[in-house]
C-alpha cells in the first residue's frame, strides 16, 4: 500500500466515524430539544442569539443544487459561522438528514439547515459533539473550511 492510499484509506475511516459522530448527535440534540431546522429559522436564532449556537449542519442534494437563493443563504451561514467560532459542516443526503431530525407526523419543507443549540440551563453535553469539533478543527488544517461528512445508512 503506498503513502498515497494509506492517507485516502484513513480519510475514509475518519469521515466514516465522523458520520456515526454527527448522527449520534443529532439524535441527542432532538431528544433534548436542542435542534433548530430550517435556514430562516436557523438565521433568526443566528441573528437572536449565535452563542447558543454550538453546531451548524447544511445539506444539499441534487434537487437544491442549482438553487441560487439557497446557495446565497448557505454562504452568509457559512460567513456568520465562520466569524462566529461556530463549526459547520455539509452533508449531501438531505433524505437521511431529514429522517434523524425530523417528526414522523410532519413532513420537513426546510431541512437544509440544522443548528444543533445548546440548552439554556446548560445540562447537556455529548461526547459525539467534541468529536465533531475535532474533526472540524482538524479540517481546517487542511483548508476544508466546511468539510462534507456521509451520513450512515440505516
Amino acid at each position: 500500500m503506498t503513502l498515497e492510499e494509506v492517507v485516502i484509506q484513513e480519510r475514509i475511516e475518519r469521515a466514516q466515524c465522523t458520520g456515526k459522530a454527527l448522527e449520534e448527535v443529532l439524535v441527542s440534540a432532538k431528544t433534548n430539544e436542542c435542534l433548530t431546522i430550517g435556514v430562516y429559522e436557523s438565521a433568526k436564532v443566528m441573528n437572536v442569539d449565535p452563542d447558543s449556537v454550538a453546531f451548524c449542519v447544511l445539506a444539499m442534494d441534487e434537487e437544491f443544487q442549482w438553487d441560487i437563493a439557497l446557495q446565497i443563504h448557505f454562504t452568509l451561514i457559512q460567513a456568520f459561522c465562520f466569524d462566529n467560532d461556530i463549526s459547520i459542516v455539509r452533508v449531501n443526503d438531505m433524505q437521511r438528514l431529514v429522517e434523524l431530525v425530523g417528526d414522523k407526523s410532519e413532513q420537513l419543507e426546510d431541512a437544509h439547515c440544522v443548528l444543533i443549540t445548546n440548552p439554556t440551563d446548560g445540562s447537556w453535553e455529548d461526547p459525539a459533539l467534541e468529536k465533531l469539533h475535532l474533526f472540524c478543527e482538524e479540517s481546517r488544517s487542511y483548508n476544508d473550511w466546511v468539510p462534507e461528512i456521509t451520513l450512515p445508512e440505516r
